[in-house]
């Protein structure tokens, strides 16, 4: 419960930090007239509409599960972080739209030292916004929460690299520096945009946990198997923040429907003691079903 209210909390405070940072670099742009600005403040909206939809994914999320949907409603962050991915690439297009008007027409920048100095204050404040959701969402297992972070992260990164291209274009009267950042902006937000929308297909898709957490699940399996003959067909699903664990268990015959159960609940408690927001399910099989010979201490993959 606690984790729970950290993320929504998170989350809320995200798009309040988000129009702040946006007044700012908008100011940025206002003040200087800098194409390369526009393209910064306007990726800045939407890390705004995605905060509002990171927020409104997560406490659907949280919901418990109900007769419509018995698995719960962990995938619905999902669809935020995709609808964040294709908000960056439509961000990323109308920078190029306008950087075209731009490079035809080249304009050297209004008070370019009072805008950058305006934006860099906006990137030192998405800068630690972005390190802390990424933190909690790591932790607490936010795939919204944690393409919110990461977008925000590429935006700093994305000012850091627009803050050095137009110092050199005040300093040289280069103006043609100013549409081509923005370009480099634009290709860079669509990069990420890509990337934000793949992990989120891909859970959206059960994408099973990375190795090494197999290898984790199977040595807390193998841990407190005492009593069964062999674990088979070990199955993972991520959904938002939960794990699904499924697998077949093995024992004799001539357990009892009591004893087998006793194993079961000392597996299952290992599991979800060690893996937070894990949810087991365990089929129980006799020997005839065994797939490697009986006595063969392994947790085989099947």
């Amino acid at each position: 419960m606690e984790g729970e209210n950290v993320v929504q909390r998170l989350a809320f405070w995200s798009i309040f930090i988000g129009i702040g940072v946006l007044a700012l670099k908008y100011a940025a742009y206002h003040v200087t007239g800098s194409v390369a600005l526009y393209s910064d403040a306007l990726e800045s909206i939407v890390n705004v509409v995605a905060a509002l939809a990171a927020w409104w994914a997560i406490r659907v999320s949280h919901k418990p599960a109900d007769q419509n949907h018995p698995f719960g409603h962990h995938k619905a962050e999902y669809f935020s972080a995709v609808l964040e991915g294709v908000l960056i690439v439509v961000a990323a297009l109308l920078i190029l739209r306008e950087v075209w008007s731009a490079w035809e027409t080249p304009k050297v920048m209004d008070e370019p030292w009072l805008g950058l100095a305006i934006n860099g204050i906006a990137s030192g404040i998405n800068a630690l916004w972005a390190t802390l959701l990424i933190s909690r969402a790591r932790s607490h297992k936010s795939p919204a929460l944690l393409a919110d972070g990461k977008h925000i992260m590429t935006d700093v990164v994305t000012s850091i690299g627009v803050f050095i291209g137009l110092v050199g274009a005040v300093v040289t009267g280069w103006t043609i520096l100013d549409p081509l950042l923005a370009v480099i902006v634009a290709l860079n937000i669509l990069w990420q945009g890509w990337n934000v929308i793949g992990s989120s297909v891909q859970g959206l898709m059960d994408v099973g946990v990375p190795t090494e957490e197999t290898m984790r699940i199977r040595d807390i399996i193998s841990a407190n198997a005492g009593g069964a003959l062999e674990v088979h067909d070990l199955k993972t699903r991520i959904a938002g923040r939960v794990t699904f664990i499924e697998f077949h268990l093995v024992v004799h015959a001539r357990m009892s429907v009591g004893d087998a159960h006793v194993i079961c609940d000392r597996m299952e408690n290992a599991l979800m003691q060690q893996i937070p927001e894990s949810s087991v399910v365990i089929h129980v099989e006799p020997e005839e079903e065994a797939k490697l010979p009986i006595g063969t201490a392994a947790v085989p993959f099947a």
